[in-house]
């Protein structure tokens, strides 16, 4: 088995997969989360930089989530030797809503507050809302600079490192959630194309796919990284992935 990497949404800290963790856990030797400091407007490149300071010594699977899909391509794009795949969940690696770009830096100009508790749990979990995930979420999002979060969110929306995807070659699961609120299809479908090998499976859920489906994520996401070495196994061939036959197919988890 290897290990599993997460870099976070929006909120950046390790607090909100908890559930995901313990459900991964029986198909990785380590699940860890990478936290980003909450009181720091850190742009892409030096999140990336914190990112690759956390990766693991041995072999690893490398998860973005969200926010962070960028970071997570751009270290596929130029990786360690001992990553061996990419899974991305409900992330883009361009502007996630287009017409938004250039509002971009009034985020940074005006202190807009956050949304109300009702429309962010609308968004973002939409019917898979429960009480103790909006909990969970509030907790997350205190624990983080407002101004952190608006400058996440601004050059979120101003992001673009999708001529990276052409140079990720170790095999890529894309993770899209049937009831997305926060993301178009169009940004997520042009990233997914742009990687030479890449699967897209939809799983039922809301754009905080990883909190709200955590076991359904944890088996497809646990059944891509066997598959990479059962393939090399069958090839002859050391651990680290070249051809993507042993890539799940397309599917949407029930």
């Amino acid at each position: 088995m290897t290990a599993l990497l997460i870099l976070p949404g929006l909120d950046g800290t390790a607090t909100l997969h908890t559930a995901f963790i313990e459900a991964a856990a029986a198909w990785f030797d380590s699940v860890e989360v990478v936290a980003y400091p909450p009181h720091r407007p850190l742009d892409y490149a030096e999140l990336e930089a914190i990112s690759r300071a956390a990766l693991p010594d041995k072999p690893f699977v490398l998860l973005g989530e969200s926010f962070s899909g960028p970071v997570a391509l751009s270290i596929a794009a130029d990786p360690p030797a001992n990553l061996r795949g990419l899974v991305l969940s409900t992330t883009f690696a361009t502007a996630p809503v287009p017409f938004l770009r250039t509002f971009a830096p009034l985020l940074h100009a005006v202190p807009f507050p956050l949304p109300p508790s009702m429309l962010l749990s609308w968004w973002l979990y939409g019917r898979w809302a429960t009480p103790a995930l909006e909990t969970a979420l509030r907790d997350a999002l205190r624990q983080v600079s407002p101004r952190v979060l608006r400058f996440r969110a601004a050059i979120a929306l101003r992001v673009d490192v999708l001529a990276r995807c052409a140079a990720i070659a170790v095999p890529v699961l894309d993770l899209r959630a049937s009831d997305d609120k926060l993301l178009q299809r169009d940004p997520g479908k042009r990233m997914s194309a742009a990687i030479p090998r890449c699967r897209t499976v939809e799983v039922a859920g809301p754009h905080l796919l990883l909190q709200a489906e955590p076991e359904a994520c944890a088996r497809i996401v646990g059944e891509f990284a066997a598959g990479i070495d059962v393939g090399r196994d069958m090839l002859g061939l050391p651990p680290q992935p070249q051809e993507p036959p042993w890539l799940p197919p397309s599917r949407t988890s029930p």
